[in-house]
């Protein structure tokens, strides 16, 4: 896994939940839906919206599942194969 990317990714859902308190704690195995409290269904689209605006692409909406989110590092995979 790309490091910087990890890296951007991670900052992008840290801001984007305002836990910047916690960011120290997320690496790439650390669950995402269902273990980050601030993460609900509002704000994965919040999420969504500024991995696009970030790395410039679009996301299919039936792109979007569960798996997506399941760990930092499964999210910063998507990203990658979406660059």
């Amino acid at each position: 896994m790309d490091t910087a990317l990890f890296d951007e990714v991670k900052q992008v859902v840290v801001d984007t939940l305002e836990i910047q308190d916690r960011s120290s704690e997320f690496e790439a195995a650390s669950p995402l839906l269902g273990s980050v409290a601030e993460l609900d269904s509002m704000a994965v689209l919040e999420v969504v919206v500024a991995l696009e605006a970030r790395f410039g692409f679009e996301i299919d909406d039936s792109e979007l599942t569960g798996e997506v989110f399941e760990t930092f590092g499964t999210l910063t995979d998507f990203v990658a194969e979406h660059q």
